[in-house]
């Protein structure tokens, strides 16, 4: 299949969710640990000498270790997978200052872009194009909340500090290659404002404009997301972005995520609803360091989709191609979540 633009592939996902339920990819990080990395593997020529450790730095695989990282793109893409998230979670000069790496931020976006580009254009046909979201995580420092106990006040890092690191990163993957920006696992959403600040920056500057999908992370069963905000606060706080999406992921299965996807489906109106739930509870026992099978997980999002209540299904920690195949299968009898499609369809290409 000949390659399109990023724009025309940016038309094409809006008009997709309009036919049927979305498949995202699951988890990076539980795909990397069963090929029991060492030290040696996050290093190339260049970081040999490097005086940090760097082992558990996934995002540096895209570098030094590009093979897997295809390899993985490849097995979830072959599950059936719509949408490949890149390898950049932690990809953002704030995260990537802790390994003293914070140089290669950009280096990493554009070569994790192209490595999820070249598998997607490998799977891609006519009638199951394959896209490419550019995946901002939240980084390890907070703009809302006090690193100190004792100085509620105090902050370790700012809005601009964010901003900036978030303009680089997205930057890196839109020159890499990326077809949307996916700003996943909220858990502040002052940090979310700063990339989606940035986000805008970078597309008036740039003057391309691309999907974006913006998912909220619900810590516990109070229902909040960890700055404190209901899933009906965040919503309202974001909505102003216009997000192709809006959806919740991480830190919950999906039989405690189903509240608040019921909620969230039932305030977004026009706009698509995404969930992607870890595999259950942690427990090390298991081979993904969660308790759900693929069967269990693919039976659980069949009743979301049963319920109406997604438009983009797929999965966070612990989640395999296994898992994604099985949802995939589960979901495709149901139609997706219920939209005005005429006027969102016209709005996000309108930009």
């Amino acid at each position: 299949m000949s390659d399109p633009t990023p724009y025309t592939r940016a038309q094409a996902l809006p008009a997709l969710l309009q036919t049927r339920i979305v498949i995202l990819d699951g988890a990076m990080g539980t795909m990397i640990q069963r090929y029991k990395l060492g030290e040696a593997d996050f290093r190339n020529a260049a970081l040999l000498a490097h005086p940090k450790d760097l082992k558990g730095n996934n995002d540096l695989l895209v570098l030094t270790r590009p093979d897997v990282i295809s390899e993985i793109h490849d097995q979830y893409l072959a599950a059936g997978a719509d949408l490949i998230e890149t390898n950049t979670f932690g990809a953002n000069r704030v995260a990537q200052d802790d390994y003293g790496l914070g140089e290669l931020s950009y280096a990493m976006n554009v070569a994790a872009a192209k490595l999820a580009r070249a598998s997607c254009d490998k799977f891609s046909s006519a009638d199951k194009p394959r896209f490419v979201a550019g995946a901002l995580g939240p980084t390890p420092r907070t703009a809302s909340i006090s690193p100190d106990v004792n100085d509620p006040g105090a902050r370790n890092t700012s809005f601009d500090e964010l901003r900036a690191a978030y303009y680089e990163q997205a930057q890196g993957l839109l020159d890499g290659g990326a077809d949307l920006f996916l700003v996943e696992t909220i858990f502040d959403t002052l940090n979310a404002k700063a990339a989606l600040f940035a986000l805008d920056e970078l597309m008036d500057n740039t003057g391309e404009r691309l999907p974006v999908i913006i998912s909220g992370t619900v810590t516990d069963a109070s229902g909040r997301i960890l700055s404190g905000q209901t899933v009906t606060a965040f919503w309202h706080s974001v909505r102003h972005a216009k997000p192709l999406a809006i959806g919740l992921n991480c830190a919950l299965g999906a039989t405690l995520m189903r509240p608040y996807i019921e909620e969230l489906a039932k305030i977004a109106g026009s706009t698509a609803v995404s969930c992607y739930p870890n595999a259950g509870l942690p427990n090390p026992m298991s081979d993904t360091g969660f308790d759900e099978t693929p069967a269990v997980t693919g039976s659980l999002m069949e009743e979301f989709a049963r319920a109406g209540f997604l438009n983009i299904a797929g999965g966070c920690c612990g989640t395999t191609p296994d898992h994604i195949r099985a949802i995939a299968e589960r979901v495709s009898a149901y139609r997706p979540r219920s939209r005005h499609d005429r006027l969102f369809s016209e709005a996000v290409l309108a930009g």
